[in-house]
């Protein structure tokens, strides 16, 4: 593989690694019927609206999925892309949920 293409390939297979982060988050925010435009805005005050969180949202709504996140997961996922400031939001909404018997 030529260092172009092996450069674009991993561009490209991070890109949609992180789509599939945001489509879990998504799933996750459903499950606990929590607006993820909110928590995203919560976590990231100063950004713009998220395009491909948008997008999720939208392809969410036209084909529901159950697609069960635990709460453990969605915050490791996160913080492996390096969204601490998403999983800080996330896990503050984790400390509000009523626990499980």
């Amino acid at each position: 593989m030529e260092f172009e293409n092996r450069e674009e390939y991993i561009i490209k297979k991070y890109q949609q690694d992180e789509n599939t982060m945001i489509q879990l988050f998504v799933h996750w925010c459903a499950a606990r019927q929590l607006d993820p435009v909110a928590l995203y805005q919560q976590a990231y005050p100063h950004q713009e609206k998220n395009p491909a969180l948008l997008l999720a949202i939208e392809e969410n709504a036209a084909e529901p999925e159950e697609i069960e996140v635990g709460d453990d997961t969605m915050l490791e996922i996160l913080q492996m892309f390096g969204n601490d400031d998403l999983a800080f939001a996330v896990s503050e909404e984790i400390s509000k949920a009523p626990r499980k018997k």
